[in-house]
């Protein structure tokens, strides 16, 4: 499904070169449950940015089901992005002012969906992940726990091919962070690639295959 090779990536901050990540070669199956581990500044979220086209490696190649993402433009990315990739974030990235409903229904918004499928498709999802009765609720007068939920709706809304997670349990209680665990756990079940970047080892141990990044490379990479 994903193949990276010799990728690099290098930010320029003044006359300062810092290199994030140094000729990282790695290859994804469909359907894979991954853990990536690391200290800061190892390269996790950059890393995770690449495979999920928010950021450009400035060298080697990005193969997506047998496209070469690293030739995309910042249009192409987008439009990637908001096909095969759904993202979850440690903190949420809702919309404040828009409902739990609606903010599960922007990616779809993005993707032109009629409004016949985005009524279907976000009340499949609400349903899906127990918030059919918290639909018209703005994130402040949800849980932590109920808007990680809604955030992972949101990462379904255009059933993407990969989800990508940073974080997703890191301001969750230990009950709310089970039942997210639970739900990824299921969507990999029903055949979901799912990368799941942490600090927690604890959290990681779940995932079927366990990544340890130092230094912007692959230091350990095996099945668990």
């Amino acid at each position: 499904m994903i193949s990276l090779k010799n990728i690099t990536k290098i930010y320029t901050m003044g006359n300062v070169q810092v290199q994030a990540l140094g000729t990282l070669s790695l290859t994804v199956k469909q359907g894979e449950f991954i853990a990536v581990l690391g200290p800061s500044g190892s390269g996790k979220s950059t890393m995770m940015n690449i495979l999920g086209c928010l950021d450009k490696p400035t060298g080697g190649e990005y193969i997506f089901d047998s496209t070469p993402v690293h030739q995309f433009n910042r249009i192409q990315l987008a439009r990637l992005r908001n096909r095969k990739v759904g993202f979850v974030f440690q903190s949420y990235n809702l919309l404040p002012f828009a409902t739990a409903y609606e903010n599960i229904e922007l990616p779809l918004l993005y993707a032109r969906t009629s409004a016949k499928k985005r009524k279907e498709r976000v009340t499949w999802l609400l349903k899906s992940v127990g918030l059919e009765d918290r639909a018209t609720h703005r994130p402040a007068e949800l849980s932590g726990g109920q808007r990680q939920r809604v955030a992972v709706a949101r990462a379904l809304a255009n059933d993407p091919d990969m989800i990508l997670a940073d974080e997703p349990t890191g301001n969750l209680d230990t009950k709310s962070g089970k039942e997210i665990l639970n739900l990824f756990e299921s969507l990999n079940q029903y055949g979901k690639t799912l990368i799941l970047v942490t600090h927690d080892e604890q959290l990681a141990s779940h995932a079927k295959r366990i990544i340890h990044l130092l230094d912007g490379k692959i230091h350990q990479d095996y099945l668990n």
